[in-house]
């Protein structure tokens, strides 16, 4: 199993505050002349840095330790069993893909040994 470096929350400044309900738990930018975040008070919390980035090599990896794979359609798919490096992949199926040809894909990819990871979406 891969591990990731861990970070902080990143949120904006007092947004659990009970007159913010309404403020959504998210980052965004401090712009505010006089913003404590902005100056980079440690009291007021971490901001996302270029630090807290992963390695290339566990980046966009999934917690069992496999890429995705985006697949559209079964030609797609097609192009993915041509990878050398098949058994480090795990394919998704694209949410516009209606539920006929969502079949087929999960059929192909069954005969080929490969795990779906929303198979049994729609």
């Amino acid at each position: 199993m891969i591990k990731k470096k861990g970070h902080p929350k990143f949120n904006i400044p007092n947004a659990g505050a009970k007159n913010r309900k309404r403020v959504k738990d998210r980052w965004r930018v401090q712009r505010g002349l006089d913003s404590k975040k902005r100056m980079k008070k440690a009291f007021m919390g971490a901001e996302p840095t270029i630090g807290y980035r992963n390695p290339e090599s566990v980046r966009h990896l999934m917690p069992n330790g496999k890429r995705a794979y985006l697949v559209h359609n079964e030609p797609e798919l097609r192009n993915m069993l041509a990878d050398p490096n098949l058994e480090k992949f795990e394919v998704i199926i694209a949410s516009a893909v209606g539920k006929l040809k969502r079949k087929q894909i999960i059929e192909s990819a069954k005969k080929e040994g490969i795990r779906v990871r929303n198979g049994g979406a729609k």
